[in-house]
């Protein structure tokens, strides 16, 4: 009787731990790791100081590039993510089957088409090589920026998802080269012009409304796809600690740090998750 009393109370103390994580008692801290792309700048600086004043400890896991963040948060080797769009997120979570969610909005970065050989889109030659992002939805993003610049013509049935063999017309007889996100302002040198998100052309050190020869408009619908969010397990995104770290994403400060990281080149959006789902759908 008195084992199997300690094996209910060893099996009840167990639940309860693991049902706190990282919604604490009152005067513990909460520590969520957050896995990132990137943490250079000063955006999570300020979040993590705004974070500690509030009991909550945050612990930046980077990753080397997109396609580790989702597994990592599904195998619960990190709490939330913070790198990707919500398009990126459906299509990750659909071809691995994960039970992802977003549970708040970071920002936007409009992607855009850069050249260090020529000062306007009309300037880029028959057979010019032009690079893209390799991943699935920034690819199809690139290729969707080169037809609004007027340089190609994809197919009706082109989707968010959508790749080379889209193209429907390529009257330059251009050479479209996908490479890694990171490396598309790298390569710069070795192409005719290169399309770039604009988070990562900040970084590397370019203003995107004065150095793009072409840029996105982001106030347009078709864009909201492209919204960068927090994203959690799905079991977890009502958790209260969540909530406070999507809030502080918003503060003024952060807000400030982000332009200046970006040089400009993404946008704090603030909308409720309830009014993006049918784009998350």
């Amino acid at each position: 009787m008195k084992k199997a009393l300690f094996i209910i109370m060893a099996v009840f103390l167990v639940s309860i731990l693991g049902a706190c994580g990282n919604n604490p008692a009152a005067g513990e801290k909460a520590h969520v790791k957050i896995g990132v792309t990137g943490s250079d700048g000063q955006m999570w600086d300020i979040i993590k100081e705004k974070a500690e004043k509030e009991g909550i400890e945050i612990e930046l896991v980077e990753f080397s590039d997109y396609t580790l963040p989702n597994q990592a948060l599904a195998n619960g080797d990190i709490d939330l993510n913070a790198f990707q769009t919500i398009a990126f997120l459906n299509q990750f979570k659909e071809e691995h089957g994960l039970d992802l969610t977003p549970v708040g909005t970071t920002q936007i970065a409009p992607m855009g088409i850069y050249s260090e050989k020529v000062k306007s889109i009309k300037e880029i030659k028959k057979g010019a090589e032009i690079a893209i992002p390799n991943d699935p939805t920034n690819q199809a993003r690139a290729l969707m920026v080169l037809e609004l610049a007027g340089l190609l013509e994809l197919k009706e049935d082109f989707s968010l998802f959508g790749d080379l063999s889209g193209i429907e017309k390529n009257p330059k007889n251009l050479k479209i080269t996908p490479v890694t996100a990171q490396q598309t302002p790298r390569v710069l040198k070795d192409v005719a012009a290169s399309v770039i998100n604009n988070g990562i052309a900040g970084q590397a050190g370019f203003t995107p409304n004065e150095d793009a020869i072409f840029l996105e408009d982001p106030k347009q619908d078709e864009v909201k796809p492209y919204i960068n969010i927090i994203a959690a397990r799905k079991e977890e995104k009502e958790k209260e600690v969540f909530r406070k770290i999507a809030r502080i994403y918003h503060e003024k400060e952060v807000v400030e740090a982000i332009k200046k990281d970006t040089n400009g080149g993404s946008i704090v959006v603030d909308i409720p998750i309830e009014e993006l789902k049918d784009i998350i759908k």
